[in-house]
């Protein structure tokens, strides 16, 4: 009999054209050698072209998930994505109160195609009872802006950025530079705990069909930390593995299609 694996738990919603959320955290586990478990937080009617409808769980239904996969398997690193209201976002962070593992918070706050999945009454929740559970916060440029109202426009307000997400709380802040036009050909990503400052950096690769980039990053960094590694090593590969997942990318229906979460096994 083999040993079990490192374990990992997602708590976000489900994208059921499987590119994003709790899908795209599910492969990305799975591509990484960790055992994947899933909080589901909202189901969603979503495809290529946008999110259709989005349905909120109920809180305890969201409590009872996180009860089962916890008290009966345990986890050895969270990560949570998509929490539409204040009352999701605060029951989330009470769980996360009461469990020692590393956890990750991405503060999903729009969809790739620009559609909103985080009610304007949560944000204070976000910035009060969740990002002070996260070790590691990974917002991208928008969700900064949204979040901390500094808007970034060269690679120094991404420092002034991670000092104001830092500011509510999390242990690091992984600032996700991405989208930013100064950054030439690069993507460039900036983590830092207030101290150490490292800057991620790979190729912009032309390629359209990036949906659940966010995810699947901050899927992998979860993994990377169930697999105990520290902060800076987990991030390093995390952002390696998606930088191939994008470069991969593939076409899917009618609108932006996913990143490949297999490409290592394609490749």
């Amino acid at each position: 009999m083999s040993a079990a694996p490192a374990l990992c738990l997602t708590v976000a919603g489900s994208d059921s054209g499987g590119g994003a959320g709790i899908q795209a955290d599910l492969k990305t586990m799975q591509a990484l050698g960790v055992h994947g478990m899933s909080v589901v937080t909202a189901v969603t009617a979503q495809n290529s072209t946008g999110v259709q409808g989005a349905w909120e769980l109920p809180a305890e239904a969201v409590t009872a998930q996180y009860r089962a996969v916890v008290d009966d398997i345990g986890v050895h690193a969270v990560k949570t994505g998509m929490l539409s209201s204040a009352a999701l976002v605060e029951t989330v962070a009470e769980l996360l109160a009461g469990t020692g593992a590393p956890v990750v918070v991405d503060p999903v706050g729009v969809s790739k195609h620009g559609d909103t999945l985080l009610a304007a009454s949560a944000l204070d929740a976000v910035r009060t009872a969740l990002l002070p559970r996260a070790t590691v916060a990974t917002p991208n440029l928008d969700e900064v802006r949204q979040l901390t109202g500094v808007a970034v426009e060269s690679e120094d307000d991404m420092y002034r950025a991670a000092e104001a997400v830092l500011g509510y709380g999390p242990r690091w802040a992984l600032v996700k530079g991405g989208h930013l036009a100064a950054h030439g050909g690069e993507a460039a990503d900036l983590l830092t705990d207030g101290e150490r400052r490292l800057w991620l950096r790979s190729p912009r690769y032309d390629n359209r069909h990036t949906h659940g980039t966010g995810c699947t990053l901050a899927a992998a960094l979860a993994a990377g930390l169930a697999r105990g590694l520290d902060v800076p090593e987990a991030a390093t590969a995390a952002k390696e593995y998606v930088t191939g997942a994008i470069k991969g990318g593939f076409a899917l229906g009618g609108g932006i299609g996913p990143v490949d979460h297999a490409w290592r096994w394609r490749a």
